[in-house]
């Protein structure tokens, strides 16, 4: 059976919200400009321009527009010979997978052209890199009180010892429960709240002194480090080949 393929194009103002729901079919969705959370079970996928976000089917998400966003996606019923990616990636996207995503949206395409560009679209899938874009959520209620805090302030500076008065917990208890539950450290956790979230205010328009500092980082040096870490580049070259991307018609 061949691959049906759907798609949309939306642009929605920033701090718009799309409510809790899931899809049939998987779903590539682009930030052809603008930033967007998607929120999911597993945690929070931060996805910026020229970075897409693999969703199979049936997962629940909703969707929150960090600024004006356009989003662009292709939905996707069955699977061609490539076995697509079985949990929500952040992906960059290749010039390949951008001129694939122009086609199907604009079309016109027949749909056995269409299953064809879908085949193309799962193999390019296999071999484009992962972005690390994705802060995983604790399920233990005390640990999300702790989280909640920090998503609204996330230079807040207390220690791990503080953080365990404030939920109850042993220092050492918290720690194992925070590794165990989001396969990462507290202080890991962390930094990439920090850094997803300067991210964000980047895409805002936010200066890069500032965008790093209210995100609580020590100096601008320690955020472009990480950033070159993360994503392969430094702040300015990522949003200059963003803008690049911008001017091709999703």
């Amino acid at each position: 059976m061949m691959p049906q393929i759907d798609t949309s194009s939306t642009d929605y103002p920033r701090g718009h919200v799309v409510g809790l729901h899931a899809h049939d079919a998987a779903q590539l969705v682009f930030a052809r400009s603008g930033v967007m959370r998607v929120i999911t079970e597993g945690g929070v996928w931060v996805v910026p321009p020229a970075r897409a976000l693999w969703m199979p089917a049936r997962t629940p998400h909703s969707v929150h527009c960090t600024t004006a966003v356009a989003m662009r996606s292709v939905f996707i019923r069955g699977e061609p010979a490539s076995a697509p990616p079985p949990r929500c990636t952040v992906i960059s996207v290749s010039p390949l997978m951008r001129e694939i995503v122009v086609r199907l949206v604009e079309g016109p395409v027949t749909p056995e052209q269409s299953a064809r560009l879908a085949a193309l679209l799962f193999d390019e899938l296999q071999t484009l890199p992962v972005a690390p874009l994705h802060l995983p959520e604790p399920q233990d209620s005390r640990l999300r009180r702790i989280t909640a805090a920090l998503y609204e302030q996330p230079a807040d500076r207390r220690s791990l010892e503080q953080w365990a008065r404030e939920a109850g917990l042993s220092r050492r208890t918290l720690a194992r429960r925070f590794a165990a539950e989001t396969g990462m450290s507290f202080g890991a956790w962390r930094r990439q709240l920090r850094f997803l979230t300067a991210l964000e205010r980047l895409a805002e328009g936010t200066p890069v002194i500032h965008a790093a500092l209210d995100a609580g980082y020590d100096s601008v040096s320690a955020f472009v480090h990480a950033f070159r870490r993360s994503l392969g580049v430094t702040p300015r070259r990522y949003f200059r080949d963003a803008s690049a991307l911008e001017r091709f018609r999703f």
